[in-house]
């Protein structure tokens, strides 16, 4: 059910327009903006710059790829039969193209609180519905199956809100996925560019997932068999003549990328095979409501 962008009543009606305060949404460059704020810098954590970095280098990245992997595994092992799918933070919409290409009959959503990535993610995935939204703010309740947020909840500074506002928007026994930068001791130069508020503990996530009513059914690292890699990539942004550029890392020669998604490859076996990975660069968590 939508819920008004500025009264916050439900809306029984299939239009965004209020029948109680009048409220009607804008729209920009023909898609729905589900926030108050328009100011689309303030205090989210990435720059609109980004997106057109990222939508180079996503479709034939190792990591990018094996994460999508991950992903629709996730989807189709713990919910089957979802209908509809929310992807917080969507950006390019590299993420939903992954999952309509393995689910082509589920409906998708994608929400990100910069409208200029949802020009790439248009056209990476024409059927789904797309929207400029603030994740601390989402005017859904009890509408989605499953909401997913990939590595976007540590750009904002108060993720435990963004957790109980998925909460809200999810249907009673659906789910939750997401990924997350995982290990403190691997924070470095390449997390400040990218506008990072931490990194997570396992433990953390999960506490604070749980506080917000969900159960956690699953949860596991990934990047395990490269974290040596992944460390050392680390330490030489952490050096003087570092240049800061935090797509450096992915731009790979792509014998070496190759190589790389082999091994994340057998990870994903792993994590199949119901090995839940100790330690990692990355964490998978998968909760239901």
């Amino acid at each position: 059910m939508k819920t008004c962008i500025k009264c916050k009543c439900e809306l029984k009606q299939n239009t965004w327009n209020c029948s109680k305060c009048g409220y009607e949404p804008l729209r920009k460059d023909g898609r729905l903006v589900l926030s108050l704020d328009l100011n689309e810098q303030k205090n989210i954590g990435f720059e609109a710059e980004f997106f057109d970095k990222l939508i180079k280098v996503e479709e034939n990245n190792f990591w990018f790829c094996a994460r999508n992997k991950l992903i629709n595994w996730a989807i189709k092992n713990y919910f089957p039969n979802i209908k509809k799918f929310l992807e917080v933070g969507c950006g390019t919409g590299f993420v939903l193209l992954g999952i309509n290409r393995i689910f082509p009959k589920l409906d998708l959503y994608g929400s990100e609180a910069l409208a200029h990535g949802l020009k790439f993610a248009s056209k990476r995935v024409p059927k789904a519905t797309l929207f400029q939204m603030d994740a601390r703010d989402i005017p859904f309740k009890g509408e989605f199956e499953v909401v997913g947020a990939f590595d976007m909840l540590e750009h904002i500074l108060e993720d435990k809100l963004v957790l109980q506002q998925m909460y809200k928007a999810i249907k009673p026994g659906g789910g939750l996925i997401l990924t997350v930068p995982q290990h403190k001791f691997l924070w470095s130069k390449v997390d400040e560019f990218s506008h990072h508020f931490r990194r997570y503990s396992s433990q953390e996530l999960k506490e604070k997932v749980e506080s917000c009513g969900f159960k956690v059914i699953r949860m596991t690292s990934f990047v395990t068999f490269l974290l040596p890699l992944f460390f050392l990539s680390r330490l030489r942004f952490q050096t003087p003549k570092s240049q800061k550029d935090n797509m450096s890392e992915f731009n790979l020669n792509k014998y070496v990328n190759f190589l790389l998604e082999k091994v994340l490859d057998l990870e994903c076996l792993f994590i199949k095979l119901g090995i839940s990975l100790p330690v990692g660069s990355s964490l998978l968590l998968i909760a239901r409501k």
